[in-house]
C-alpha cells in the first residue's frame, strides 16, 4: 500500500508518471498488547467475536494503512471493535506496550523491537510468506484469513516525458543495485522483502500499481474517506 495509492491522487500518478521499477515491501502486522488473552490470531478473532465492540485499536487517522487494514479486517473476519486515531505511529508503539491500546496494524519493520522483547504480540503477517524477520508469526492466510495481503511498497517512477532510453538506463541501476549483497543484506535488516527479478520491470510496477488502486479504492470509497 503505497502512500498515495489509495487516494484520487494515485490515479494521476498513473497519468502524469511512469513506471521504473519496484523495489522492495514490507508487509504488514497485526499486533496486539501482550495482555491480551489470544495467543494466536484464531484466538484473537474469537475473542473480538465474543466481545463485539469493546477492543480498540489504533489508527494513524482516516485513510491511513492502519485505518484501511482494520476496515478491511472487520469485513474479512465479522469483528467489530473501536478505531482510534493517533497522530503517528511512535505513540500507538508506545501505548500499546503500555497495554493502553489493544491491536494495531503496523509496518512490520516497526515491530521487530518490540516483538523481540516480548512488548507486544505478533498475531498475523499480511502477507502470501511469513515475513523473513519474524518467521515464528504466521501470515492471516494461515489462520483462516485468506487473501489479506497489505504492504508498505516502495518503487520508483519518473515524470511523464522523460525518455524511454533514460528509463531503461535507470532500470538497469535499479537492477544491478539490488543485485549487490551488500544492499540485499541491509534491506533485509531492515525488514525490506526485496522485490524478485521479475518485478523489477516498468511493466510490473505498472500493473501492480494499477492492481493496488483497484483492490483498496472501493474500500476507502465505501467507508466514504476523503483524502484531507
Amino acid at each position: 500500500m503505497g502512500a498515495g495509492v489509495i487516494y484520487p491522487a494515485a490515479h494521476d500518478a498513473i497519468l502524469e508518471m511512469l513506471p521504473v521499477s519496484l523495489i522492495s515491501a514490507t508487509p504488514m502486522m497485526l499486533i496486539g498488547k501482550s495482555s491480551l488473552p489470544a495467543k494466536d490470531a484464531k484466538e484473537l478473532i474469537a475473542w473480538l467475536k465474543s466481545n463485539p465492540g469493546k477492543a480498540s485499536a489504533a489508527t494513524v487517522g482516516a485513510g491511513s494503512a492502519a485505518h484501511v487494514c482494520f476496515l478491511h479486517f472487520q469485513q474479512q473476519t465479522g469483528t467489530a471493535f473501536a478505531l482510534v486515531p493517533y497522530r503517528g505511529g511512535a505513540p500507538i508503539m508506545h501505548d500499546l506496550a503500555a497495554g493502553q491500546i489493544d491491536m494495531f496494524c503496523a509496518e512490520a519493520s516497526q515491530t521487530l523491537a518490540f516483538l523481540r522483547s516480548g512488548a507486544v504480540k505478533g498475531f498475523g503477517v499480511m502477507a502470501k510468506e511469513r515475513w523473513p524477520a519474524a518467521p515464528e508469526v504466521p501470515t492471516l492466510d494461515e489462520v483462516g484469513v485468506p487473501g489479506m495481503h497489505i504492504s508498505f511498497w516502495n518503487g520508483m517512477w519518473v515524470p511523464k516525458g522523460t525518455p524511454a532510453a533514460a528509463i531503461v538506463r535507470l532500470n538497469e541501476a535499479i537492477v544491478d543495485t539490488l543485485a549487490d549483497m551488500t544492499v540485499r543484506r541491509r534491506l533485509t535488516d531492515l525488514g525490506h522483502v526485496i522485490a524478485g527479478r521479475e518485478e523489477q520491470t516498468p511493466q510490473a510496477l505498472g500493473a501492480f500499481h494499477k492492481a493496488e488502486i483497484a483492490k483498496w479504492w472501493p474500500i476507502m470509497k465505501a467507508a466514504n474517506i476523503k483524502a484531507e
